[in-house]
């Protein structure tokens, strides 16, 4: 089925994702519009688009149960799985970073956002934590302990001190560079934007015929097949995820010519919008509470 569903970049891709991967996807997008439950029935359904047999679909919610992401629930011989809150807070800060991120650059007034801390040895994990979600809110580590960002996010890094109960060891400041360092240079010290620039060319060289042949089906008014839109739309999902982590969204003046991120953000907006209602009625034929 597979096959004629996707091109063979997308094959290569479905290859690597993990059942439980899309599992979250497939909640973040359909299941918690309809009740935050589904039956196995529909699940095994809707994985099978993907080369996910039964027995795989059926260990990974057994796996998914025993590390607190799912809870069953029984109506005689009927399963059902349910989301649990701590699931359903990693899928809503999900979307919230694929579809509440930036749309283009936000004027910089030169200055910079700092942030320091030293943080014990006996709180590593909890470190380690505050630097992966630095990096998830735009910082670029300039050394060590000190994180940057040209866009003020005091209240942002405060909260997930809190939340880490690290707020003792941490500090922000906001600076303008006075030193030898050009902004570019910067930049290019901070994050890797020439890495990050490729992934965003890829996915619009993956996706950006198949979105014109939508758009020319669209305008011939041709009929749609449900199953494959739906497959796509997943897919979509699946492989731009990533970069609203992986974007520090920094304005035009620090981005290196022939930015791609933009160009990328507002493919995957159009194609997830032109593909929704023929998925969306594809997901309510195989879709059981």
């Amino acid at each position: 089925m597979l096959e004629n569903v996707i091109s063979s970049p997308s094959t290569r891709e479905v290859e690597r994702i993990r059942p439980q991967s899309l599992l979250f996807t497939l909640y973040g997008d359909y299941i918690h519009h309809y009740g935050d439950r589904i039956a196995i029935r529909s699940l095994i359904r809707l994985l099978a688009h993907f080369g996910i047999s039964d027995q795989a679909v059926r260990t990974t919610i057994s796996r998914m149960t025993r590390r607190g992401w799912l809870s069953a629930e029984r109506n005689g011989n009927h399963s059902s799985y349910v989301f649990t809150d701590r699931a359903r807070q990693v899928v809503q800060e999900g979307t919230a970073r694929i579809f509440d991120a930036p749309q283009a650059a936000e004027p910089w007034n030169h200055c910079w956002h700092l942030v320091t801390y030293f943080i014990p040895e006996e709180h590593r994990s909890a470190r380690d934590q505050f630097r992966r979600e630095l990096g998830w809110l735009g910082y670029g580590m300039l050394t060590q302990t000190v994180w940057v960002s040209p866009r003020h996010q005091t209240a942002a890094v405060q909260a997930l001190a809190a939340r880490l109960d690290i707020q003792n060891f941490v500090q922000t400041f906001h600076a303008s560079s006075e030193g030898f360092l050009a902004p570019a240079e910067l930049v290019t010290r901070c994050w890797d934007l020439s890495g990050l620039n490729l992934d965003y060319a890829n996915f619009i060289a993956c996706h950006a015929a198949t979105l014109n042949h939508y758009r020319a089906q669209r305008d011939a008014q041709a009929e749609w097949d449900a199953g494959e839109c739906f497959a796509r739309r997943v897919l979509l999902i699946h492989q731009y995820r990533k970069f609203p982590y992986r974007d520090p969204y920094l304005p035009n003046e620090l981005l290196p010519r022939e930015w791609c991120g933009w160009e990328a953000a507002a493919l995957f907006r159009d194609y997830h919008t032109l593909l929704a209602a023929r998925a969306n009625e594809y997901f309510l034929t195989a879709y059981e509470a």
